[in-house]
């Protein structure tokens, strides 16, 4: 009772305690979320020019692009399709908003005219487009309040009606504006003129090169400042990205030799005959085992990873590590435990048969409607379709003759120019009905099989290279680590994080004989080679409070556990010295001998520099401004420019180019013959920039928009 009095006594105290804990708590977060005191929203993936793309709408679009691509993309995959659809289309409609351009009703109706016009729904007796009908058509499906209605073969509703309209509007601004462009993009007589002289005038030089392998790098001294004012005065190329460089080592769940012996005796003992005490009989009972099981099907089904398979199989099919084991039993022997596919196998052959390699038929096809590749005009069902084959099968019974007089019926309009005829090997790509019926039945043979095509009436016409082929009941046991290998697994990753707490990363690994794997991530980036997507990885790397030296574990699915170390933390701008030395360090090094090179030239003609310098004197003939390969250098712009801008019988000053230090001599100019007319060059020129009109303008439309993007903090 006194404990009480004093806790009613102190409940203020503790009121207040919980309260500031629930304070800091909340203030920490906000701390951690520094969007909560910035102001950026949490539901706004990005802005474009002024226009929010809205999470929820955005991830939606995610979903329905996932859905239809069928699991082929991952989220992040899809989260970039749809950005990039949204950038491009914010941008290009902030330009039509721009110029006014607009798709009015009339034109809408004209649109839509020439999208629709061959559908029957929309046509009069005559044929003809009815815009009533189109009329009709919409405004019972705004009445129909989201249900769907049938249209060429598909099913609409409402919206997806408006969506498609406004597709199409949409792709006709489109048009318009790029239509506006080109009429904008034309070539000139003396562009036509320059073009024709790029190539037709060519000038003969006699050069020496002084090359940059003649001065040694050693004699180069390359600063830091060097390389900074090297970054700065070439900026774009070495504008970089939010990046984080981590180290990471592996510990993989993978099954232990010792869980593989113990998988390999399990499949063992399944052979024999066991007995097990029956609570229920208060009996004794035998369990059947391989050797003597009597429903071999079941056993399996009952035992085995993978069920029992009823098929008789060519050396082809068989495991390749197994093959020529397998085709030497007989009858009742076995062969294994052996490992095929991440399974331990034991495999017993049941049956023996002699199977043919290659079948010719004869078909009949007929589809119903929604079977694969059916044309859209079918509209039979599929009971329909089943029925008519075998109507066809029995009128060919009646007489095999009549099977080519029934060939008019078929859909299969590549092999009805063969008679019907196919002839394949077994592993061609047919549908497996199709093949089943075709090899595992006998010549002369003919009925009606299904397939995902529609019903085919097939007779079987020729069989032939017959081989040994086996029927095999195989015992697979999965090959997966056992509960305490994964104990194991997590306890050495345990321990070698918590020994990374005051231990070197990279000391430990080495002890521990994991190998420590480096990779570097842009804000964006999903991927870690041979783990596939593991975003989690990538987000932690960013997040505010990781910093440089942080340490943490990963569970990966399928795989095991990884722990990442945090190694470097670059932010969004210039590359660092230390980065961009890479490239630039080899570029300052050319520019210094270059002016080393040029300091050393005292000489005035050719043949003087290359006999002052050690080098030979070289000449090139009919060089062309269209070409900058310079006979005996390789590619260099500077120096073909150069002498195109000298007079015969003049000699160039020092020009630093790719390889060394030109200088050339013009020892002849051939001037090209003046066309009469350019009209053909200029026409040329003009249909080359309009076609590059589209990806060059929207390029130069997205790099000018302003863009905000939130994407790793809002759905990433």
């Amino acid at each position: 009772m006194a404990v009480l009095n004093k806790i009613r006594q102190r409940s203020l105290i503790l009121i207040l305690v919980i309260a500031l804990a629930l304070f800091s708590f909340v203030i920490g977060d906000l701390f951690k979320n520094s969007d909560a005191f910035t102001g950026a929203p949490q539901d706004v993936v990005a802005t474009i020019n002024g226009k929010d793309i809205n999470r929820t709408e955005f991830q939606q679009k995610v979903k329905n692009y996932q859905d239809r691509a069928g699991g082929r993309q991952t989220s992040t995959q899809a989260m970039n399709a749809i950005y990039n659809q949204e950038l491009r289309r914010i941008v290009l409609e902030s330009e039509y908003e721009e110029l006014g351009l607009v798709v009015e009703k009339d034109e809408m109706r004209d649109l839509l005219k020439n999208s629709f016009s061959s559908y029957p729904e929309f046509q009069d007796e005559n044929g003809n487009f009815d815009v009533n009908r189109l009329n009709a058509f919409i405004a019972n499906l705004k009445d129909l309040g989201g249900e769907t209605a049938p249209l060429g073969g598909f099913v609409v509703n409402y919206d997806s009606w408006t969506t498609n309209e406004q597709n199409i509007a949409n792709n006709a601004i489109q048009q318009s504006y790029y239509n506006l462009i080109k009429a904008g993009v034309a070539a000139t007589i003396a562009e036509a003129k320059d073009e024709y002289l790029g190539d037709a005038k060519t000038v003969d030089i006699k050069y020496v090169q002084v090359p940059y392998t003649s001065i040694a790098d050693s004699l180069v001294k390359v600063t830091k400042s060097d390389i900074k004012t090297y970054i700065t005065d070439h900026e774009e190329k070495y504008k970089t990205d939010a990046t984080r460089e981590v180290v990471y080592v592996e510990f993989k769940e993978e099954a232990s030799k010792a869980d593989k012996e113990a998988i390999k005796a399990g499949l063992l003992a399944l052979k024999a005959d066991r007995t097990e005490y029956n609570e229920s009989s208060k009996n004794t009972d035998t369990i059947q085992g391989f050797d003597n099981a009597e429903d071999l099907e079941d056993f399996i089904n009952y035992n085995s990873d993978i069920k029992f398979n009823d098929s008789f199989l060519r050396a082809v099919e068989l495991p390749a590590t197994a093959k020529d084991s397998l085709l030497n039993l007989e009858v009742g022997e076995y062969y294994g435990p052996y490992e095929d596919a991440g399974y331990f196998k034991l495999s017993k052959v049941i049956d023996t048969k002699e199977l043919a390699d290659s079948v010719k038929v004869r078909h009949i096809l007929v589809p119903f409607a929604g079977a694969s590749r059916a044309d859209a005009t079918i509209t039979r069902t599929a009971d329909e379709a089943a029925q008519m084959a075998d109507s066809i099968l029995t009128e060919i019974k009646s007489g095999r003759s009549k099977f080519l007089d029934l060939l008019d019926l078929s859909s299969d309009k590549v092999s009805n120019e063969q008679d019907g005829e196919l002839e394949f090997a077994y592993n061609a790509g047919m549908a497996p009905e199709f093949k089943a019926f075709s090899f595992e039945n006998e010549e002369g043979d003919i009925d009606v099989v299904g397939t995902s095509f529609g019903y085919h009436v097939i007779e079987i016409l020729e069989q032939k290279s017959f081989n040994r082929t086996l029927k095999i009941a195989t015992l697979a046991d999965k090959i997966e680590p056992s509960e305490q290998t994964l104990q194991d697994v997590f306890n050495q990753m345990s321990k070698f994080e918590i020994a990374a707490k005051d231990g070197d990363f990279n000391t430990l690994a080495e002890e521990r004989e994991l190998p420590v794997k480096p990779i570097t991530f842009k804000e964006l980036d999903e991927n870690i080679p041979g783990l596939g997507s593991q975003r989690q990885v990538v987000r932690w790397t960013f997040e505010g409070d990781t910093e440089i030296g942080d340490y943490k574990n990963f569970p990966i699915a399928n795989f095991g556990f990884i722990v990442v170390k945090v190694v470097e933390k670059n932010e969004e701008g210039l590359m660092s010295v230390e980065d961009a030395s890479i490239t630039a360090l080899p570029e300052i090094r050319k520019e210094k001998k270059a002016k080393m090179i040029r300091e050393k030239i005292t000489a005035t003609s050719v043949d003087e520099i290359a006999k002052n310098q050690g080098q030979s004197s070289r000449t090139a003939a009919a060089i062309t401004m269209n070409n900058t390969t310079l006979s005996g250098a390789g590619v260099e712009p500077k120096v073909v420019g150069a002498a195109f801008g000298l007079s015969q019988g003049a000699t160039s000053q020092p020009i630093d180019g790719e390889k060394g230090v030109y200088v050339i001599e013009v020892t002849k100019i051939n001037e090209a013959t003046e066309l009469d007319n350019y009209t053909a060059i200029m026409n040329r020129l003009n249909s080359e920039r309009r076609n590059q009109v589209q990806g060059k303008v929207y390029q130069a439309l997205e790099k000018a928009a302003d863009i905000e993007d939130n994407r790793a903090k809002t759905v990433y």
